[in-house]
């Protein structure tokens, strides 16, 4: 008899639901922490788990049959993460390099934008993510962005021939 991937019970029959962003074979009880899944297919047997890219990161050069050819083409369901841009892993570099070309000190900055020095000492270190609000305030104020854009280290990832690259291809190891 087939278990819940959530909380291990067995029953009969499971239900495929969406738990924030990843698709589990739920029971009764559980389904209520997501969202059914309507499988178009559910004869391919092989579609619960895929190989293809699940990092967020939408590139339509990547290709999206990277999987066990089972899917046909299909892409998977469009969700509220697609839409977000993505913080720049160097944000608070920009911050910094931005505030400093300026001129500006730590406090006149958070003067400026009605924050807490605090709070600016945080982003500088990367200690904190800046919300929807304070992000605004900083591209504005500071005139520049802080979504992630194409560069030098996106452009590894990406390559013509699907399933090609693997983990050891692209992660640099620190001896």
């Amino acid at each position: 008899m087939p278990q819940c991937e959530m909380c291990g019970a067995e029953e009969a029959s499971l239900t495929t639901t969406k738990v924030e962003g990843a698709e589990l074979e739920l029971c009764s009880s559980c389904t209520d922490f997501g969202t059914e899944v309507r499988d178009e297919s559910t004869s391919s047997g092989g579609g619960k788990y895929s190989t293809s890219s699940s990092t967020g990161k939408s590139s339509s050069s990547s290709g999206s049959s990277s999987g066990s050819g089972s899917s046909g083409g299909s892409t998977r369901p469009r969700d509220m993460f697609d839409d977000m841009d993505e913080i720049a892993t160097d944000y608070d570099e920009r911050i910094r390099e931005a505030r400093e070309s300026r001129g500006l000190s730590q406090e006149e900055l958070a003067d400026q934008l009605n924050e807490k020095a605090s709070l600016i000492r945080k982003l500088e270190r990367g200690d904190t993510l800046p919300t929807d609000e304070v992000q605004r305030k900083l591209e504005r104020e500071l005139d520049i962005s802080l979504v992630e854009g194409q560069s030098s280290e996106d452009a590894d990832w990406e390559t013509n021939d699907a399933g090609t690259m693997t983990l050891g291809d692209v992660v640099k190891r620190k001896d």
